[in-house]
């Protein structure tokens, strides 16, 4: 019989799990010159408008450079999402342990930040493959699993931890920045807009009584305060039902 050749081992397709290509040349592009462009590109235009030819010709370069780095559009995301998940700031877990809360608070604040910097990353986190794999993805999981260690969790109880807060702030942040990003093309500040809502919204409370007491209680609260003590205070319950596994 012959003998059956060993298969490659499948993996899912990332510019983190691919291996690096040698380079035969020193490449008219660096990796960091390509990535700043293209996070240039994004914020001034959003997601669907980056395509590999424009982000050449914004380089003045060809196919070529481009493709040393990255395969395709979708691994270029993974390297910009990566970048800005650089922007989020964590704090050294050492001293922590009486300040966890703070500390855990802060990098979730600086999270929701970032989302409202780059509001085109809800859409990219849906297509930005193994993000989790890039280098500032993995410093920022690996600095918040210390404060949760710090804090007397342990390893596996840290990840939970991590993985509610995150998803929390992602949440929350994600359609914040849909709303901001509608508020801005529409000329309006946050207040008009929501000010310009609020008809249409007590018309379609009027058959659902909690509603209708929830609305006419913030009619004339400040909209951006609001938010921001809403976003504070969910942090505060998420935090709450955490502590709980610290007790005996």
């Amino acid at each position: 019989m012959p003998i059956a050749e060993e298969q490659p081992q499948q993996t899912i397709q990332s510019v983190w799990t691919r291996p690096q290509r040698r380079k035969r040349e020193q490449p008219t592009l660096s990796r960091e010159q390509i990535v700043t462009v293209a996070l240039e590109l994004l914020d001034a235009d959003g997601i669907d408008a980056l395509s590999m030819r424009k982000l050449g010709t914004r380089l003045n370069a060809g196919a070529t450079s481009l493709y040393t780095h990255v395969t395709n559009k979708d691994e270029l995301i993974e390297l910009v999402v990566d970048e800005i998940y650089g922007e989020i700031e964590v704090p050294d877990a050492a001293g922590t342990r009486d300040e966890w809360r703070s500390a855990v608070i802060g990098c979730a604040q600086s999270l929701r930040s970032v989302f409202h910097r780059h509001p085109w990353v809800v859409s990219a986190l849906g297509e930005a493959g193994v993000v989790s794999l890039g280098p500032n993805a993995m410093r920022l999981s690996d600095g918040m699993l210390g404060i949760f260690e710090e804090a007397g969790f342990s390893l596996e109880q840290a990840d939970l931890a991590v993985n509610a807060v995150v998803s929390y702030a992602i949440g929350v942040a994600s359609t914040e920045a849909a709303w901001l990003t509608r508020l801005a093309r529409s000329g309006m500040s946050e207040q008009e807009g929501v000010d310009s809502l609020w008809p249409a919204a007590e018309r379609a409370a009027q058959a659902y009584p909690r509603l209708s007491r929830l609305y006419a209680a913030r009619r004339h609260e400040d909209s951006g305060s609001t938010r921001n003590d809403n976003f504070t205070d969910g942090l505060e319950c998420v935090l709450d039902g955490l502590e709980m596994r610290l007790r005996p």
